[in-house]
């Protein structure tokens, strides 16, 4: 038998939810074209640009992309010649930590974005720049958790930075296999405030691309920094805000994206500064699934 979808809404995730209906079921925009063309969110009253297509083309920029493109299909075939991830084989096997960000230098703030509510009017501030010595990375800004007066809107105030997907040739989808390794590893600096984790996999349907699994950072005030240890086997799905019935492990060898979301609904500045985003093999945590799950078909 199979579980459906569950509707319960907990104050945990109360901020991915409202973030999600601000940007995603506006009551104007439920079925319409942007849902099909994966526009970007659109404020109400707000003009819509119908600059033709053509005129934002740029001649050079499209033979540099043509010349970038066709380097990668080349590293990418020569790299499946050397072994898994272009790495020897003994050393895939062997590998117990990989550090898949760290911050050392400008070039590696191009692999994040930041994004708050001001994309649907909101006023909180987020703002991501380099640390003493350009080897850390510093998230900081200012949290508003009240709602803009468009009429429509009715919650507000989050901040949160997000990894692009990585991309192959001819912007071809790439995932991070981490099925070697069952831990998340981050060292942070933080402020006292609770955050969360967000991992994004790959989904086979179309009703699952609103699908995260999410856990709980607390960080802890002051100048030490933190060396936290999340295993995958902890982290639940919800969609949309709201956590699941029917839960599952994280698909590892399909990661796409990871973000760090801030809503506490507390109002003021904050900031996180960050080392390093790893993955880790434990061989001390032996848990595949911290939560229930259910028998599809359950025995007679």
């Amino acid at each position: 038998m199979a579980v459906s979808r569950s509707t319960h809404f907990t104050p945990a995730v109360r901020f991915l939810g409202s973030c999600y209906k601000q940007r995603h079921l506006a009551p104007h925009q439920s079925v319409g074209w942007r849902a099909i063309s994966g526009g970007e969110y659109k404020r109400p009253g707000q003009t819509q640009d119908n600059t033709p297509i053509w005129k934002k083309f740029d001649f050079d920029k499209g033979v540099e992309g043509i010349r970038k493109h066709f380097t990668l299909l080349k590293n990418e075939f020569l790299g499946r010649w050397t072994g898994p991830e272009g790495k020897p084989l003994i050393e895939h096997i062997l590998e117990q930590t990989r550090v898949i960000w760290e911050f050392r230098g400008p070039e590696s703030l191009e692999q994040w974005t930041v994004s708050s509510d001001q994309e649907i009017g909101g006023r909180s501030e987020a703002y991501l720049k380099l640390g003493r010595n350009n080897t850390t990375c510093l998230m900081y800004g200012t949290l508003c958790s009240a709602p803009p007066r468009d009429g429509e809107t009715r919650y507000s105030g989050y901040c949160t930075m997000r990894s692009k997907p990585s991309m192959g040739s001819f912007d071809s989808k790439k995932h991070h296999d981490w099925s070697s390794f069952n831990t998340l590893h981050l060292r942070i600096r933080g402020d006292g405030r609770p955050w969360m984790i967000n991992v994004g996999a790959e989904t086979y349907f179309s009703h699952q691309k609103d699908d995260m699994y999410s856990y709980f950072l607390y960080t802890r005030g002051g100048p030490y920094w933190q060396d936290v240890k999340i295993p995958f086997s902890k982290f639940f799905l919800s969609s949309r805000g709201r956590i699941q019935d029917d839960q599952h492990p994280l698909w590892l060898d399909k990661v796409n994206t990871i973000g760090i979301t801030l809503g506490d609904k507390a109002d003021g500045p904050f900031q996180l500064e960050i080392d390093f985003v790893a993955v880790c093999n434990d061989r001390a945590h032996t848990e595949e699934f911290a939560y229930e799950v259910y028998k599809r078909n359950p025995e007679v």
